[in-house]
C-alpha cells in the first residue's frame, strides 16, 4: 500500500515538475496559434487525463478498500443472518409438520379417550340410577309398611269401638232396673272405700 502511495507521489510530482518547465513555451505559443491543437495541449490534455484519473485512483485506493471491506463484511454478516434464520425458520417447519402429522393421531387418540370417559360416566350414571331405584323402592317398601301399622291400628280402633259399642248395646238391652241398681251400689262401696 506505501509503494502504490509512494509511486502516484512521485508522478504527480513528475508532472508537476513537467508542467512548470513547459508554462513559459506554452505561454509562448499562446500569442501564436490554439493552445489546444498544439503539442503542448495535448500533452497538457494527457496530464490532466492522468491527474484526475490518478487522483480519482487514490483516493479509490486509499478511501475505498476500508468501505468496500467494510460493506462485504456487512453483506456476508447479512447473508450469515439470513442464513441461521433460514435454517431455524426451517427447523420450526419441520416440527409443524411434525406436530400437523401426529394431528391425526392426537384427534384419534382423545376420540378414544372421550369414548371410554363417556362409557364410564353412563355406567356410572346406570349404577346411580340402580342405587337411586332401590333407596326409592325401599323408601315405598317402609311406606307401605308404615301405612299397613297404621291401616292395622286404625283397624283394630274401629273394632274395638264397634266391640265396645256393641257390648254396650248388649249390655244396656240385658239391663234391666234390678241390674242397675247392684250396680250403683257397689260403685259407691267402691267410692267410699277408696274415699277412706
Amino acid at each position: 500500500m506505501k509503494s502504490w502511495r509512494r509511486a502516484v507521489s512521485l508522478v504527480a510530482g513528475g508532472l508537476l515538475i513537467i508542467f512548470l518547465a513547459a508554462f513559459p513555451v506554452l505561454a509562448a505559443e499562446a500569442a501564436e496559434q490554439d493552445p489546444t491543437q498544439s503539442t503542448i495541449g495535448v500533452v497538457f490534455r494527457w496530464l490532466n487525463f492522468l491527474l484526475v484519473f490518478g487522483g480519482a485512483g487514490y483516493l479509490i485506493g486509499k478511501y475505498g478498500e476500508p468501505f468496500f471491506r467494510a460493506n462485504a463484511k456487512s453483506i456476508a454478516a447479512s447473508i450469515d443472518e439470513a442464513t441461521a434464520e433460514k435454517a431455524q425458520a426451517d427447523h420450526e417447519l419441520r416440527e409443524v409438520e411434525a406436530k400437523i402429522a401426529r394431528l391425526d393421531q392426537e384427534v384419534a387418540e382423545l376420540r378414544e379417550a372421550a369414548r371410554i370417559d363417556s362409557a364410564a360416566e353412563a355406567e356410572r350414571l346406570r349404577a346411580s340410577g340402580r342405587a337411586e331405584i332401590e333407596k326409592i323402592n325401599q323408601a315405598a317398601r317402609e311406606e307401605l309398611a308404615s301405612s299397613e301399622r297404621a291401616a292395622q291400628q286404625e283397624l283394630r280402633a274401629l273394632a274395638a269401638s264397634l266391640a265396645v259399642e256393641r257390648a254396650g248395646a248388649i249390655v244396656i238391652s240385658r239391663m234391666n232396673a234390678e241390674v242397675r241398681a247392684r250396680i250403683l251400689h257397689a260403685f259407691l262401696g267402691e267410692l267410699g272405700r277408696s274415699a277412706n
